[in-house]
């Protein structure tokens, strides 16, 4: 299974001693996972969980209650559409890691405004109030579904990674921002791992198949946390990083989760990809191997370009596509096993 340590190497911990984190959609799949890991393994001087959700931020305080590092931690109840109270929460803040956002696909296309308010507008918010407030660094999250785009949530994403990139223009250096991409978050809320997981336990006869030839990349919410904790570190600012991840075919899921339950083609839904994409060939001209990892780098900054270029840096080849269908890494049965087995029960 990949890891995105090769960055680390513990100067992470010195970046990040004494320093204040704010995580947008803190409480969501991602940022659980994400505060867990700072409040155990970094010695911060705070960390500011922002949401919506003042259930799971109550259920959140309860759990971390006994923790040694409980009293690091601040509730922020809050909107990314909210600049104000954006502004209000990032005072003194050091780092942002910016994970909230409306992510089901159906949802967006019914419900268009309140994607763009929150993906698109809530990106803006979230530039405005950092380079506002003086914050160091942002990070923001970003998915395959922003490349070469299908649907709304997809476009809204990709509005979105193209604000933080070009975010570095209009803080000229003072705040720096940069994205991660990467593909579908292993039994995260609206993957299809909880919805075969599901049908499973309520006794169904079969698992629905979109497409027998769908492919999708994996990878893990301990990974993502890894991975964009190890491109904070390294970020020099408008860079989109995107992990090197393994691929499976859906059906090949299906089969390991219920080898004895047959599959049912149901076709392919509105706004759903066949495969998925990460690196478009077109952003090839500006990507290098970084070895576990990829970036893209703006057109903008020639001297993030010329800086990046070291021995162990490779350039990609002309026409390089890093889609979920031709990927290297493909995982097995075993494999696909493994990943499931880490999935907390």
């Amino acid at each position: 299974m990949t890891e995105f340590t090769n960055f680390l190497n513990g100067s992470e911990a010195e970046e990040l001693k004494g320093k204040v984190v704010l995580v947008t959609g803190g409480t969501g799949s991602f940022g659980s996972t994400f505060v867990k890991n700072l409040l155990e393994n970094y010695d911060l001087k705070k960390l500011i969980i922002f949401s919506r959700d003042e259930d799971k931020q109550h259920n959140m305080e309860i759990r971390y209650r006994d923790h040694p590092s409980y009293d690091l931690l601040r509730f922020f109840i809050g909107d990314v559409r909210d600049q104000d109270r954006l502004q209000m929460a990032m005072r003194g803040v050091d780092y942002v890691i910016h994970a909230a956002a409306l992510k089901h696909v159906p949802f967006a296309e019914y419900n268009p405004f309140e994607c763009i308010r929150t993906n698109v507008n809530g990106a803006e918010n979230i530039v405005t109030a950092a380079i506002r407030n003086g914050v160091a660094k942002v990070v923001a999250l970003s998915t395959d579904k922003a490349v070469n785009p299908v649907n709304l949530y997809g476009a809204s994403k990709l509005a979105s990674d193209k604000i933080f990139v070009a975010a570095n223009n209009l803080a000229a250096g003072d705040t720096l921002f940069s994205v991660v991409r990467y593909g579908n978050v292993v039994g995260s809320r609206g993957s299809v791992v909880p919805l075969f997981k599901r049908l499973i336990a309520d006794g169904a006869k079969s698992l629905p198949i979109t497409h027998p030839e769908m492919t999708r990349f994996w990878i893990t919410v301990s990974q993502g946390v890894d991975f964009v904790l190890s491109s904070l570190n390294h970020m020099q600012g408008g860079e989109i990083y995107v992990p090197k991840i393994p691929s499976s075919r859906i059906t090949d899921l299906a089969s390991v989760m219920a080898p004895e339950l047959p599959q049912e083609i149901v076709g392919i839904r509105p706004g759903e990809k066949l495969h998925e994409v990460m690196i478009t060939e077109e952003d090839a001209r500006r990507t290098l191997d970084l070895g576990e990892r990829y970036v893209i780098l703006p057109w903008f900054n020639e001297d993030l370009w010329s800086g990046y270029q070291t021995d162990e840096v490779k350039t990609v080849t002309e026409g390089f596509r890093y889609a979920s269908d031709t990927n290297p890494d493909w995982l097995n049965n075993g494999a696909i096993g493994d990943y499931l087995s880490r999935l907390p029960s």
